[in-house]
């Protein structure tokens, strides 16, 4: 009878140190599991954690976010908040301390960046588009007629072969880096754009107020054109990221990341980050040509 409850005894210590050790198995696989696992470009971002702030410029957003979504599933512990505003914006909240990165779709001026003491990073090739109703017949402008029409010289669009209709011009904010392309590189030196034109504040708006006016005429960063809205040839050149990318179309841009002095810690590695393979790929995935660093 004692051997028998010795037997039972040790029985039950074999089992549970067996299920003890299938639970410690399991943890660590539980464990393991839930860790991040890094590799590639995004290993930098391994035992980092805090904030970055980004804002202005808003063809930079699809970039800045797929860049972020891969950055948070690879390390949780990285906070990384995107918001637009354009290049005005992107220049003074990164100059007064309010962003660690503010992206800008034009160069700095010098002023900005003896003001701020700010240092940028061209990233990205964009073009800006000419874009209307996708129903209207227009296929190409020149460049003097783009100048009559934002000048509100040409004012209805049966003077360019279309139907009779007022032609309303759509324009982006003062400050914004798309309109400071479209403006220099589009139209005439001496072109002024009527108060009356509508203003707004980014390319989605753009291409929201494009797809719902038939009688629209506007611009927009050729990565944000899709079937919603049309596209226009601006001397026979069709608005393509392969013709801007060799210097064909003319009406293009660099798009900017800037910091307050020389960028460090996570600021840094996002940097770097958007210059990696993968930031790469981000950048071609959202329609823009990437540039080495």
């Amino acid at each position: 009878m004692l051997k028998v409850s010795r037997l039972l005894f040790a029985s039950v210590l074999l089992l549970t140190f067996v299920a003890l050790t299938a639970c410690e198995s399991r943890s660590k696989d539980s464990a393991t599991s839930n860790t991040p696992q890094l590799s590639g470009d995004v290993a930098v971002f391994a035992n980092q954690s805090g904030k970055i702030d980004i804002a202005g410029g808003t063809a930079h957003i699809p970039v800045m976010k797929k860049a972020a979504e891969a950055i948070n599933a690879a390390n949780a512990n990285i906070t990384i908040s995107i918001t637009g505003g354009g290049t005005g914006a992107g220049i003074t909240k990164v100059g007064e301390g309010l962003a660690d990165i503010g992206n800008t779709g034009r160069a700095l001026k010098d002023q900005e960046i003896e003001k701020y003491g700010l240092v940028s990073f061209p990233f990205a090739v964009d073009g800006v588009a000419i874009a209307v109703h996708k129903e209207n017949p227009l296929t190409n402008l020149t460049k003097e007629q783009a100048s009559q029409i934002f000048s509100g010289a040409i004012s209805n669009w049966n003077e360019l072969g279309g139907d009779d209709g007022t032609i309303n011009l759509y324009v982006r904010e003062d400050g914004s880096g798309t309109r400071d392309t479209f403006e220099s590189k589009g139209l005439d030196k001496d072109t002024e754009i009527p108060q009356a034109a509508n203003v707004v504040s980014s390319n989605g708006a753009m291409k929201i107020a494009i797809s719902q006016d038939k009688n629209a005429i506007g611009y927009i960063g050729i990565g944000h054109l899709d079937d919603s809205i049309k596209g226009i040839a601006f001397e026979d050149i069709a608005p393509t990221q392969e013709q801007t990318k060799d210097g064909t179309y003319q009406i293009s841009r660099l798009l900017y990341m800037n910091t307050k002095g020389e960028p460090q810690g996570l600021t840094k590695l996002f940097i770097d980050y958007i210059y990696s393979k993968d930031g790469a790929r981000f950048i071609e995935q959202s329609g823009y040509i990437p540039l080495p660093k």
